[in-house]
C-alpha cells in the first residue's frame, strides 16, 4: 500500500464550503488550530493520519464520499468499526487502527467486513422479531416500506429530475398550477371532501379548501409528478416489487417522493438546512411546506457525494402505532406496533404544537438527539375528528453541533434509555417493559417484586 503523503487540501476546503462552515468551526470539529487547517487547505501541509481520522469521525458521510485515497477510506471504515459501542469489550483507539492500516491492511479490511456482517445480522434479527410478532407473511405495505429502507429513502433518478423541473418553475403553488394547465391541460379548483381528487377524463384536479396552503401545494406537486414522472415511476416500481398491489403502493409512494423533491429541490434545500442548522420551522417558512413534509425531506438527503446528516424520521399515531418510518442511522424501528414508551415521541402526541427534545441511548450504547412534535390535521367537518399524531426527527449525538434542537441538551448528561422492541431489548432494569425478551429465562421471586413482576437472564 502506498505510504506517500496526501495533499488534498482542496477537498477539505470544498467540504467546508459545502457545509457552510468557517475555518474556525471546522478546526474546532477536527481539534486542530485554524492556522494548521489553513495550511492544509492551501496545500502547504499534508493531511496526516490523525487529521484523516478526525475528518472521518466528524464528517463520516461527507468525507468518505469525496476522499480519493483507498487507504483513507479503509481508515475511516476501520475507525467506525473500532469504536462502535454496540460491540462488547471496549473500543480500539484510532492510533491502533492507523497502525493496522499501514502494517496489516488485510486484517483491518477483515474487521470492517465482520462489522458490516454484524450490523446486517442485527437488522435481520429485527426483521425476524417483526415476523414473530405478527405471525404473518409480509403485506404489500410492508414490502414498500422495506423497499424504501433498502434504498436509504433516496431515489436518485426521481430526485434529480425533480430538481431539474423545479429549476424551470417559479416558487409556489401558482407556478405548479400554471404548468399543470399549460403543459397538461389540467384545471385546478377548490372543492370536494378529499385532500385531492383527480378526474382524468375531465382533466380536473380538486383540492380540499379546508386544508392549509402547504397541504394543497403538496397536492399540486403530487399531481404534476404523476403526469411528468409517469414512465420513470412505472419503470422503478416494476423493477422493485413483484406483487401488483405492492407496485401500486410503491408508485404512489414514489409520486409523493417526487412531490417533496419538487417543492424542496435537493441542493437548495440541503444548503438551507445546513445554513439554518436544520431548524424545521425556519425551513418550512422558506419553502412553504408543512412541519411533517420538511422533517420527511430531511430524512431523504442521502445523495452520494452530497449527503446530508443521517436522520431517522417517524410518525406515530394516538395509539402508539408507527405509521411512517425511515432511518439512515443505526437506530431502527419496530416495523409493527408501537415504539419504546420511554421515547419522547409518545409524550408529544398528547401535547400538540409543542416541540420536545430528548437525549436517548439505545442498548448498544449509541446516543441520539431526538426532536418530536404533536400535530393536528383539520378534517373540515365537525362530524369527522381531526387527525392527531406526532412526528419525530433525530440524529446520532456526533451530529449534535449541526442540529439546533440539541442546543438545550447536555451531551455529557444522563440519556434516557430506550429500545426498539421489548422482545429483543436486553435491558434488565426497565420499569416500562411490556414483556420479557424472547429466549430469556424468566425468574420469579415470590418474596419481592419490582415494577415488573419478573426477572430474566
Amino acid at each position: 500500500m502506498s505510504t506517500r503523503r496526501i495533499f488534498a487540501g482542496h477537498l477539505v476546503r470544498e467540504l467546508r464550503t459545502r457545509l457552510v462552515l468557517s475555518q474556525a468551526e471546522m478546526a474546532a470539529r477536527l481539534r486542530i488550530s485554524v492556522s494548521y487547517l489553513s495550511q492544509i487547505e492551501n496545500g502547504d501541509r499534508p493531511i496526516t493520519p490523525a487529521v484523516l481520522g478526525a475528518l472521518g469521525e466528524a464528517f463520516p458521510t461527507d468525507w468518505a464520499t469525496i476522499d480519493p485515497q483507498e487507504e483513507t477510506s479503509l481508515l475511516i471504515e476501520g475507525v467506525e468499526a473500532a469504536v462502535d459501542p454496540s460491540v462488547p469489550d471496549g473500543a480500539i483507539g484510532q492510533e491502533a487502527v492507523q497502525r493496522g492500516v499501514k502494517q496489516q491492511p488485510q486484517l483491518v479490511r477483515r474487521m470492517v467486513a465482520l462489522h458490516s456482517a454484524y450490523r446486517r445480522s442485527q437488522d435481520q434479527l429485527r426483521v425476524l422479531d417483526d415476523r414473530f410478532e405478527t405471525g404473518e407473511a409480509r403485506l404489500p405495505w410492508d414490502e414498500v416500506r422495506d423497499w424504501f429502507h433498502a434504498e436509504r429513502n433516496y431515489i436518485d433518478p426521481i430526485d434529480r429530475e425533480a430538481e431539474r423541473i423545479a429549476g424551470e418553475l417559479h416558487e409556489g403553488a401558482r407556478a405548479i398550477e400554471l404548468r399543470l394547465r399549460e403543459r397538461h391541460g389540467v384545471t385546478v379548483e377548490a372543492g370536494g371532501t378529499r385532500l385531492r381528487a383527480y378526474d382524468p377524463d375531465a382533466r380536473l384536479l380538486q383540492v380540499d379548501p379546508s386544508q392549509g396552503p402547504e397541504t394543497n401545494l403538496f397536492s399540486l406537486a403530487h399531481q404534476l409528478a404523476r403526469l411528468e414522472f409517469a414512465e420513470l415511476i412505472r419503470d422503478i416500481a416494476h423493477r422493485g416489487i413483484d406483487s401488483a398491489a405492492g407496485r401500486e403502493l410503491l408508485s404512489a409512494g414514489l409520486a409523493n417522493y417526487a412531490a417533496g423533491a419538487l417543492v424542496m429541490p435537493y441542493a437548495r434545500f440541503r444548503a438551507a438546512a445546513r445554513e439554518l442548522r436544520h431548524d424545521i420551522d425556519r425551513l418550512r417558512q422558506r419553502f412553504g411546506t408543512s412541519f411533517e413534509q420538511t422533517c420527511h425531506r430531511l430524512s431523504t438527503l442521502q445523495r452520494p457525494g452530497a449527503a446530508g446528516i443521517p436522520f431517522f424520521f417517524c410518525r406515530v399515531d394516538m395509539a402508539g402505532n408507527i405509521t411512517k418510518r425511515h432511518s439512515a442511522t443505526r437506530l431502527q424501528f419496530a416495523r409493527f406496533g408501537g415504539a419504546c414508551p420511554l421515547w419522547v415521541v409518545h409524550e408529544a402526541v398528547a401535547i400538540p404544537d409543542r416541540i420536545l427534545v430528548q437525549m436517548a441511548e439505545t442498548p448498544d450504547g449509541v446516543r441520539y438527539v431526538s426532536m418530536a412534535k404533536g400535530l393536528v390535521k383539520p378534517s373540515g367537518s365537525y362530524t369527522r375528528p381531526p387527525r392527531r399524531y406526532a412526528v419525530a426527527l433525530g440524529c446520532e449525538e456526533s451530529h449534535a453541533p449541526d442540529f439546533i434542537y440539541a442546543d438545550g441538551l447536555r451531551t455529557d448528561g444522563i440519556a434516557t434509555p430506550i429500545g426498539t422492541s421489548c422482545r429483543i431489548c436486553p435491558r434488565t432494569d426497565c420499569d416500562q417493559r411490556a414483556f420479557p425478551p424472547a429466549g430469556s429465562e424468566i425468574r420469579i421471586d415470590a418474596d419481592a417484586r419490582g415494577a415488573v413482576p419478573y426477572g430474566f437472564r
